[in-house]
């Protein structure tokens, strides 16, 4: 029986990083990702169809979908599960082709165009565990808000994580756990 090993790695994403994954590999993520969900999106999205700045530099980086809980008293976060991806699926592609975006990290299949926005810049989807978000939160060492304080738990947050466990769901050829 053949042991798989997972891989451990440091943010921020390097093109190398990215493919040097393949659908299926195991990884552990430290350092810094960024959380954004539906309200995020489409505010970020707004910033780059009118060509402004946007208030946080992606370049590179790994985007979790989640709204995190408030924190109980001496938790660094509360719970932090993955939201299902789809429902950013309208945004992604343009978001990964105007930011220079390297991961996303989720739950469930992502659409062809999502797809296809990975491949042509080099892109990785992580599935995180659903279910999990109190375990998930173990792994994330520091929280803070960066931008989006107002939309509350689907602000985006700056987070820094230690051994945050995630599968290769698609990775930058399009070989995908959901279809193959």
């Amino acid at each position: 029986m053949k042991v798989k090993k997972v891989k451990t790695i440091s943010t921020k994403l390097t093109k190398e990083i990215v493919e040097s994954l393949n659908a299926g590999d195991e990884v552990l993520l430290n350092g810094t990702i960024f959380t954004a969900r539906d309200a995020a999106h489409k505010r970020l999205i707004s910033l780059i169809d009118r060509s402004e700045k946007l208030p946080v530099d992606l370049r590179d980086q790994i985007l979790y979908y989640t709204g995190p809980t408030p924190p109980k008293p001496g938790y660094v976060i509360g719970s932090a599960g993955p939201t299902t991806s789809s429902r950013m699926d309208s945004y992604t592609p343009k978001l990964i082709e105007a930011t220079g975006l390297r991961g996303l990290i989720g739950k469930g299949n992502r659409s062809k165009p999502v797809i296809e926005a990975m491949i042509s810049h080099g892109c990785v989807y992580f599935a995180a565990i659903g279910g999990a978000g109190a375990l998930l939160s173990k792994c994330i060492t520091k929280a803070e808000i960066v931008c989006y304080e107002d939309l509350g738990p689907e602000a985006i947050y700056k987070l820094d994580v230690q051994d945050f466990p995630v599968i290769v769901a698609t990775d930058c050829r399009g070989k995908s756990l959901f279809q193959d």
